[in-house]
Parts: structure tokens; C-alpha cells; sequence
């Protein structure tokens, strides 16, 4: 049996996310999962390293598959690009130990939140920017950010309404970028909770639009209350940006 790792890329705009659903096959794992079963006669199941919301795009998810084919992982990745959706790429196939596993192995997530902030709306950016037109106050995002930077209890900034699981998760960094009508929000942290990204961005929105004080981050997490963080941020304009293993 082979383990076989795939580097997708894909536009989420038209997808239901990634995650295969019951009731539809419009998610980025069923079209994935189709065009494999159909490549190797078998039924096949991938694993991604994470999901990704309705809306929400990636530059370099990370799945892995098993499988019997004898194919080269050559092959795989060309199969996959001329049989799959023009907005879904597989842009690596590489051969894994059998004990790698997308999800598991992880041990840090980059994601990136694009905003654009020209006083003019582009045509070309709208399905991948969140427009905001007003002037943004990047050093207050900035200071705010800061006090999200480490290990804290993210309850506050995730839609997460199970209370067994942990809403500890640690941020190394979140950096802001803004270069002419473009401002890029990276964060890199060890996990994600469920919208927590789109939470922290739009609360740092709300923190340069002065709509909140940079001072408020530390009392919100303390508090653990969804309602005292920002709004949650569009999807199309959150990107899963790379995934890491190892160290």
C-alpha cells in the first residue's frame, strides 16, 4: 500500500468548503476524491490537513492518500490536473511513508487575510479581498495583534460551541503588511479554531476602523465571550498559506 502526499491549490469561491458533505459533492474532497477513485478503480478517502470554510481558498493545503496504484506520482498529479475543476490544482504529488498522516503530523498553519483598502473597489480583487474603503489605523492592528501573540484561550475569538474540546491554541506571530491599496494579515500559529482567523481579523478591522480600542484584546480573551470580539471577516478573503511539519 502507498502513501501518496498531494500540494492543492484552489479557488474556494463556488465550493462549499473542503470537507465532503452528505447532501452534496460540491466541496474541494469530493471533486479530489472523485477524480482518485476514478485514476486507480478504487475508493478512495483523503485526509486534509485541515478544513477550510465555504469561501475560503488555499494556496497550499496538504492531503495524503492510500492507495495500490502502481501510477508515478508523476502521472497522479497530471491525471488529477486534466481531470479536475480549472480551480482546483494539485501542484505536487509526492510518495510519503505510510505513517504520514495531513492532519495529524501538522504542527503549524500559516493563514493569510487579504483586505483591500482602495477608496475605488477592484473587479479583479473582489473574490479574494475583503473591501473595506475607510482608512485602516495599521499600528493600532498592529498593537492589537500583539497581545494575541503566544498561548491563550481563544474561546473568545472561535464559533467553537462544543465546551470538551480545548480553545488553548498559541500564535507565534501575525504579521501586517500593507503595500498601496493592498493590506495582508499572516498569522502562523500551532492550530486554528474553527473560524478563529476570520474572528481576529475582524476584530483587528474593527480595531483600525477605531471602532475598538487595541487595549480591549487582553480583557476579551479573559472574558472568553464570543459577542465581546470583533465581527467575523468575510471568507474570500482568508487563504490557508502553507502548513508545516516538524520543526
Amino acid at each position: 500500500m502507498r502513501n501518496v502526499k498531494l500540494i492543492i491549490e484552489y479557488d474556494g469561491t463556488k465550493y462549499n468548503g473542503w470537507q465532503r458533505l452528505g447532501n452534496t459533492d460540491n466541496t474541494i474532497q469530493a471533486k479530489l476524491e472523485g477524480v482518485l477513485s476514478k485514476m486507480t478503480g478504487e475508493n478512495i478517502e483523503i485526509i486534509g490537513s485541515g478544513r477550510t470554510d465555504a469561501g475560503v481558498h488555499a494556496y497550499h493545503q496538504i492531503a495524503n492518500f492510500k492507495t495500490h496504484s502502481m501510477m508515478s506520482v508523476y502521472e497522479m498529479r497530471d491525471y488529477c490536473n486534466q481531470y479536475l475543476p480549472q480551480d482546483i490544482v494539485v501542484k505536487e504529488a509526492v510518495e510519503v511513508e505510510e505513517r504520514f498522516h495531513a492532519r495529524y503530523n501538522a504542527t503549524s498553519k500559516k493563514y493569510l487575510y487579504r483586505i483591500w483598502t482602495g477608496r475605488i473597489p477592484t473587479v479583479f480583487h473582489r473574490k479574494y479581498t475583503y473591501y473595506i474603503p475607510q482608512r485602516l489605523n495599521v499600528e493600532a492592528m498592529r498593537k492589537a495583534a500583539s497581545y494575541l501573540i503566544g498561548e491563550h484561550d481563544f474561546q473568545a475569538f472561535s464559533s467553537v460551541k462544543s465546551k470538551k474540546k480545548s480553545t488553548v491554541r498559541k500564535i507565534y506571530a501575525i504579521d501586517i503588511h500593507k503595500e498601496d491599496s493592498e493590506l495582508n494579515i499572516l498569522f502562523h500559529g500551532n492550530g486554528f479554531l474553527h473560524n478563529m482567523v476570520r474572528i481576529i481579523a475582524g476584530t483587528l478591522i474593527e480595531v483600525g476602523l477605531g471602532k475598538m480600542k487595541a487595549e480591549e484584546i487582553p480583557e476579551i480573551l479573559e472574558g472568553k465571550i464570543r459577542a465581546q470580539a470583533g465581527i467575523t471577516a468575510p471568507a474570500q478573503g482568508l487563504f490557508l498559506y502553507e502548513v508545516h511539519y516538524g520543526e
